[in-house]
């Protein structure tokens, strides 16, 4: 049976840079021996001609002698290193120089040898394990470019914190969703960006558990007091000996999917209370319009001079015209609004719907403190329907607030690079979190006498602009509405 050819060995370049032809005639022959057949060596005696053939990346490894007339090769080293070079670099040493075999490993050079104890089997190891050092970094700085390139280009933020869960690494998307420059953030703690930070402790416990963290919901805070809602997943990196030191964290955006939801979920509520109000309105209206008809039919069949029977005609006659102004209320409140947009200031709408409540404010010694936005504040609007869903949220505030110690804050700005936002802070009572939810559904009212179609009426307006509306508030501390403009 025939026994294949062996396969030869690739040909390994080798430069020698060496400024004494003996020691070239020496190396030559330590080349030349079997062992080392697949090396092919050439020379150079000067520190110019060595960096240009470096320069012109022919060679899979460099000889650098140390010494090369008035410069050194940890001067070559050094330049070559500095150019992007990544060939391997051996340094050929004197027997007393091991400081300077120390420092050319420091600068970039693969390995030193010193002269004298070299042999040809030392010489072709030294150049294999250099070339195949070279190999294997070479892979690692790909490989790390890579994922280094995958990191800075998710379109999710990621970010690498210690145990402390302090950052270490960030990419430009967290930097993007945040708002904070990336100096900034590393000079902060992860809680500081968390909402609520009882469930940023909550994850810590998990994380440090053995429960894995995977698309948790999180609301994020951003620079400008932006309400971000994320899916966070936290990995763990161990090390060679499994000790954890080190978390890798993925934030996803889902505001936009949660604000979908959200008006999804509005839009079908406002749906389903109009088909109610109109059925109602339909079985109503009929029996009240037999009433007012039989209430007339009565004013002439009876006596105009007891006064009993008259007041109790109006009695009847005043409660079925609050019926019909009720029913009329309700169909209005569920009903989409027909808008006319035009480009107008927002500055300005808001100002001539603060002079409609600046009476009430100086009456009950309440401050207003207004802070407008200087970059330009056109936005699609129709300005009534506007003044009407921002008078409502006013007069709330002001009915909330005690009297001599309210203070109401009022303000336009930018949210984001496509919208303006308007925030009416109170130092009121605040709302509990259960009627928070319920704020805007029709008839739920926390104020004696009220309908409870006022919230309903004004989420309607904004919605209709393809605005949103947001509410945050604390017993005890008071009740901030945000209303978010496209521009």
């Amino acid at each position: 049976m025939t026994q294949p050819a062996d396969i030869p060995e690739k040909l390994i370049r080798v430069l020698l840079v060496e400024d004494d032809e003996d020691d070239f005639v020496l190396t030559k022959s330590l080349i030349s021996t079997r062992d080392n057949a697949n090396i092919h060596l050439d020379w150079v005696s000067d520190f110019n001609s060595a960096l240009e053939r470096i320069h012109q990346n022919a060679y899979d490894v460099y000889l650098v002698d140390y010494r090369l007339g008035e410069r050194t090769g940890i001067e070559l080293i050094q330049e070559a290193v500095l150019a992007g070079s990544r060939t391997p670099m051996i340094l050929l040493t004197g027997q007393d120089d091991l400081e300077v075999d120390y420092s050319a490993l420091k600068l970039g050079a693969a390995d030193y040898l010193v002269k004298g104890r070299i042999d040809a089997q030392l010489l072709g190891r030294s150049i294999r394990y250099a070339l195949r050092q070279a190999t294997v970094m070479g892979e690692m700085a790909e490989k790390e470019t890579k994922y280094r390139s995958l990191f800075e280009r998710s379109i999710d933020a990621i970010f690498i914190t210690d145990r402390n869960f302090e950052f270490q690494e960030i990419n430009p998307s967290l930097e993007n969703l945040t708002g904070y420059q990336k100096e900034e953030l590393m000079s902060m703690t992860v809680r500081d960006l968390f909402d609520k930070a009882e469930l940023y402790d909550w994850l810590r416990q998990q994380i440090d558990g053995p429960v894995h963290v995977k698309d948790t919901e999180v609301v994020l805070v951003s620079k400008d007091r932006r309400k971000i809602d994320c899916l966070l997943s936290v990995v763990a990196i161990p090390d060679m000996d499994g000790v954890v030191n080190w978390y890798q964290t993925i934030v996803r955006d889902v505001t936009q999917q949660k604000k979908a939801q959200r008006d999804l979920l509005i839009a079908e509520k406002l749906s389903m209370t109009g088909q109610i109000a109109r059925s109602i309105a339909h079985e109503v209206r009929n029996p009240l319009t037999n009433l007012h008809l039989a209430l007339e039919q009565l004013k002439e069949d009876l006596p105009p001079e007891d006064p009993g029977l008259v007041l109790y005609i109006d009695i009847i006659r005043r409660n079925a015209e609050r019926i019909g102004q009720l029913i009329t209320e309700m169909l209005n409140s569920s009903k989409p609004r027909e808008l006319e947009l035009k480009p107008y200031g927002l500055n300005e709408a808001v100002r001539e719907t603060l002079y409609l409540v600046n009476d009430r404010l100086q009456l009950k010694g309440m401050k207003l403190i207004t802070e407008f936005t200087e970059e330009d504040s056109t936005v699609p609007l129709d300005k009534e329907q506007f003044k009407t869903a921002l008078l409502n949220i006013l007069i709330n505030a002001v009915e909330a607030m005690k009297e001599n110690t309210g203070r109401l804050n009022v303000r336009t700005v930018p949210f984001g690079d496509r919208a303006l936002m308007v925030c009416v802070e109170d130092n009121g009572a605040g709302i509990s979190e259960e009627n928070r939810k319920r704020l805007f559904d029709p008839f739920f009212t926390g104020k004696q006498g009220g309908m409870g179609l006022g919230l309903t009426t004004t989420q309607n307006i904004i919605n209709s602009h393809r605005g949103s509306i947001e509410v945050e508030s604390q017993e005890g501390v008071g009740t901030t509405f945000r209303l978010i403009f496209p521009r």
